[in-house]
């Protein structure tokens, strides 16, 4: 198994705001200090300000663009994959991680919070950052009630909260492929 992945969603740049480029900048540098990997959307606002932070911390940051051009990546990008399939990339995010800790955000994060609905992915939002995050934190996206949008309030319960929820998937898992 590779290192545990995380991606960090929210607000690109027209719409972020100051406190939540800080939320992402902290979230980056605690994802960095637990040895995994961030992944995020690879362009600007919450996604280059998490991989300002991971990167500033000693991490490995993964870009996945919805362009072809690998250039249009924020400069914090370690690994960019130019994906070409424009917004569908919310998928190819989803699954290229663990678990996801949501940022504010607008429609865009919903789609991948909707993706990562609909595969059971762990999801952590931060309360008082806007957007998403504050619309739907402790809540279930439908009557389906597939798995609770977990709530915290900073990045460093975030990031705590990831991974422990992680750890116990992990750990069933092992117990489960072990005794059956």
């Amino acid at each position: 198994m590779g290192r545990t992945q995380i991606l960090v969603i929210g607000n690109n740049d027209s719409e972020c705001e100051q406190r939540q480029l800080d939320m992402a900048y902290r979230t980056g540098q605690l994802i960095a200090e637990q040895g995994a990997v961030l992944v995020t959307g690879g362009m600007g606002g919450v996604m280059m300000a998490a991989s300002h932070g991971c990167k500033d911390a000693g991490g490995i940051t993964l870009g996945i663009l919805p362009h072809n051009d690998p250039k249009a990546a924020n400069q914090f990008c370690d690994i960019v994959v130019p994906t070409g399939v424009g917004l569908m990339r919310d998928f190819i995010n989803v699954h290229s991680a663990d678990g996801i800790i949501v940022i504010g955000g607008g429609v865009g994060t919903l789609s991948e919070m909707c993706a990562a609905y609909m595969y059971n992915k762990p999801m952590v939002a931060i309360v008082g950052s806007g957007g998403m995050a504050d619309r739907f934190a402790g809540k279930y996206l439908d009557h389906r009630r597939r798995s609770i949008i977990r709530t915290a309030s900073s990045a460093a319960e975030a990031v705590k909260e990831i991974f422990c929820i992680i750890g116990s998937a992990d750990r069933h898992q092992a117990h489960k492929t072990t005794h059956d």
